[in-house]
């Protein structure tokens, strides 16, 4: 049933630019909703999965950006091999970090992830020499990947679109292996997991780990399509939104997470003339899916959906 979700969600991204070609919000918008799948399949994994909330996670994603524009602008490195070491700052700064935080819970363990974020973000304002501080990075070069420059919109939408795929097959199989299962223990109850001979420990900072790799290698991305970054992009509210997105289309639901992350991404582009009521539209949805399905947009139109589906095929 996975695959089969995989497959259509693949197949009507493919189709998007076929039935809608040189269509500006298609692509553009496409890519955004692209990268932020790709953040909140990753978040879920933390936060859906092993039930350990995070308000800092555009630390990393901001890692993997700056990590990227740097080498890039500043050394001449090959954007690959830029990326790659995004992937491992952002990586082995989880790991250390993981172990001393992730002891923490509940609102200890919010707030620690919040102060790791702030303090990312004031090192990004305050170290001017390295990241340009409040006015940013720019010329950033287009993404080589092998001779093979991702320099148009509809290049950069195919790339996101592979990496998406690529993230939810990675969040699925990762699920269904010993550690998912592992994961599902500790988030119903780490004390029980323990008893059992699960060592919770590791298991939450193996995925703290890969979370923070689905989000630097995001960033990456986004500071290549975008030719430009700056702290902005990588502040608390950023942190905010992908928790929101996550609770929003389901936790513990790799399709919710993705379900969410582009439902509020098309929201936020669609609402540009709402600007000024923007933050007051998200909040009044958010109250009323968490009033009215609780269990997330995403998983509660599935089971009323299930639900309809079987009252329909009883009467004929």
């Amino acid at each position: 049933m996975r695959l089969v979700g995989l497959a259509v969600f693949t197949v009507g991204a493919v189709l998007l630019p076929v039935l809608f070609p040189d269509n500006y919000f298609v692509l553009v918008v496409g890519v955004s909703a692209g990268l932020h799948v790709i953040l909140a399949v990753g978040l879920n994994l933390l936060m859906g999965y092993a039930g350990q909330i995070s308000l800092g996670h555009a630390a990393f994603f901001g890692m993997g950006a700056y990590a990227s524009a740097i080498l890039t602008t500043r050394y001449a490195w090959p954007s690959l091999l830029a990326l790659l070491a995004g992937l491992l700052v952002a990586g082995f700064i989880a790991w250390v970090l993981a172990r001393p935080i992730l002891r923490l819970r509940g609102h200890y363990l919010a707030m620690a992830t919040l102060g790791f974020g702030i303090v990312i973000h004031v090192i990004m304002v305050q170290s001017v020499v390295w990241t340009g501080g409040p006015d940013g990075l720019g010329s950033i070069p287009p993404l080589n990947l092998l001779g093979w420059s991702v320099d148009t919109d509809l290049r950069w939408y195919g790339l996101v679109v592979t990496a998406t795929v690529l993230a939810i097959w990675l969040s699925l199989n990762i699920m269904d292996s010993r550690v998912g299962r592992a994961l599902r223990a500790v988030r119903g109850s780490e004390f029980a997991a323990q008893m059992l001979g699960v060592d919770t420990t590791r298991a939450k900072t193996q995925i703290f780990v890969v979370s923070a790799l689905f989000a630097a290698f995001a960033g990456s991305l986004f500071a290549h399509q975008q030719g430009f970054v700056s702290p902005d992009s990588f502040g608390l509210m950023v942190s905010v939104e992908l928790v929101t997105m996550v609770v929003l289309g389901g936790l513990a639901s790799t399709f919710g997470a993705a379900f969410g992350a582009i439902t509020l991404t098309v929201l936020h582009e669609s609402l540009v003339v709402f600007e000024d009521y923007e933050m007051l539209i998200h909040g009044a949805l958010l109250m009323a899916v968490m009033i009215f399905l609780p269990q997330g947009l995403f998983v509660g139109l599935s089971q009323v959906a299930r639900r309809w589906w079987g009252a329909f095929r009883q009467k004929s």
